[in-house]
């Protein structure tokens, strides 16, 4: 069987306003009703060839991807979480680890979550045939049938027809080229984009990456060692894992190795880099525009026009993309879409938190919105999950209000405990321990207003919680 390694450590900055650190890309609903991530996991569940998905992915996104997960009903083999980001060569190293110590030699198709494939039945059977050169001795790679003269993408030069049907040898890994070059690789052929899907056998990779950077498999297995592991859970430990260099699969093994091969295939596959990739990938009206959410569009063409709050009206533009969200505006010609990184580089520089968080903030239990920011107030709207439950907590520096809206809310503040519905409220003094839970089966919706000399996050002091995070 073949095990999906389902890559999840990205941030997708050329998203912004919707892709924020904190909710990168893959976790959003861009294409249809499911995210990025809950495709790429559906694609190798209920197949006989592949075994559960192990998921490699950033600390802070564990409960999103859980939930996320929980929805598409999938179970995963293991979540292993990175304590911080160290590019796709570390990633897939701890996971052959991990495989390894079930499985003498694992096969890993090795996936990231945040790309879109259109033809999935193409994809399985270019799977089919990469598992059989893996099987052989063989490093793969997925290259996609170029379509277009496109410069954002790396490219691969194939070589000889390898003994596998539909496989051939790594020629060589091209860079991104200028526009001149990519119009020459269309017109010559031989030519194919690079993917950054894999498929190998695990013990293979560790051998060729331990060759090449033995510091690198050395941090990695330094990581999984120290693990904390629980029922949900493979934290990875920080101290060995932030000392590993970051690094690509394909810089680390594959532009290296004698044993890199690739599969060829069009299927309809996107990494969905930018807006403008975006707008290429959807449906559009007549004028050519793609408009998601409320959006009226007046003699306007060639347009992505996305607001995810309130209207948004457009007159008499052409080739712009805007995407609107509750704290941030986002206006751009399509073709310039790829600086949204740089955009997005000016914030972090000057400390500003639409980089990194949306007005909306997920947490196991439910959700929060911030509806006010003031001088020593600060008013949010809390929705928990029927069966949620907040840390039991305090705080050295501010006092809560809440007010139940919706809901039933079973309240501990000090040694009282109190159930409450809606129209009722109550007051969290400063300094006293409290947790708020939803006992009932619908929805808890209440307003918290918080006031004092500090009202950040880090003001937490956690005595007990059901998600260890105390």
């Amino acid at each position: 069987m073949i095990h999906p390694v389902v890559l999840s450590g990205g941030s997708g900055t050329r998203l912004w306003p919707m892709s924020r650190t904190l909710y990168p890309k893959q976790l959003l609903s861009l294409l249809g009703e499911e995210s990025l991530l809950q495709q790429a996991v559906k694609r190798v569940c209920n197949d006989r060839r592949f075994n559960a998905p192990l998921l490699v992915a950033n600390e802070e996104h564990r409960f999103i991807i859980a939930e996320q997960l929980r929805e598409i009903g999938a179970v995963a083999q293991a979540l292993l979480l990175e304590p911080v980001g160290r590019n796709t060569a570390p990633a897939a190293c701890v996971a052959a680890l991990a495989l390894s110590e079930s499985d003498p030699d694992p096969l890993m198709l090795v996936m990231p979550s945040d790309h879109a494939i259109g033809d999935v039945a193409a994809f399985l059977d270019a799977v089919e045939r990469a598992a059989a050169a893996a099987r052989s001795g063989a490093l793969v790679t997925f290259g996609i049938t170029p379509d277009r003269a496109e410069t954002g993408y790396g490219y691969i030069r194939l070589g000889e027809a390898s003994a596998i049907d539909g496989v051939s040898m790594v020629a060589q890994f091209v860079e991104k080229p200028t526009a001149e070059q990519a119009a020459e690789y269309l017109a010559v052929g031989g030519f194919c984009w690079n993917s950054g899907i894999f498929l190998f056998p695990a013990r293979l990779y560790i051998d060729e990456l331990e060759c090449r950077r033995p510091d690198m498999v050395a941090a990695c297995r330094r990581a999984l060692a120290g693990a904390q592991r629980d029922s949900d859970f493979v934290r990875l430990d920080k101290k060995a894992f932030t000392a590993c260099e970051g690094d690509s699969i394909d810089y680390a093994v594959m532009e290296k190795t004698r044993c890199a091969a690739v599969v060829p295939v069009a299927m309809g596959w996107s990494d969905v880099g930018s807006w403008d990739a975006l707008w290429e990938m959807s449906e559009k009206d007549s004028d050519g525009n793609s408009l998601a959410g409320d959006v009226i569009a007046e003699g306007t063409r060639n347009c992505y026009l996305r607001s995810e709050t309130g209207l948004l009206a457009a007159i008499a533009v052409e080739d712009l993309v805007v995407v609107a969200t509750a704290d941030a505006v986002m206006v751009a010609p399509r073709e310039r879409t790829q600086e949204v990184k740089t955009l997005v580089a000016r914030l972090v520089e000057g400390r500003r938190d639409e980089a990194h968080a949306l007005p909306t903030v997920h947490r196991p239990w439910g959700s929060f919105t911030a509806l006010h920011n003031g001088h020593r107030v600060q008013v949010k709207h809390i929705v928990v999950k029927p069966g949620g439950k907040l840390s039991l907590q305090l705080h050295h520096h501010r006092a809560e209000h809440w007010v139940i809206v919706q809901g039933t809310a079973k309240i501990r503040r000090g040694d009282e405990e109190m159930v409450l519905t809606e129209d009722q409220s109550t007051y969290i003094p400063l300094g006293t321990a409290h947790r708020l839970e939803n006992p009932g089966k619908i929805p808890l919706h209440l307003i918290e207003v918080q006031s004092g000399s500090y009202l950040g996050e880090d003001d937490i002091v956690r005595l007990d919680d059901s998600y260890g995070r105390s």
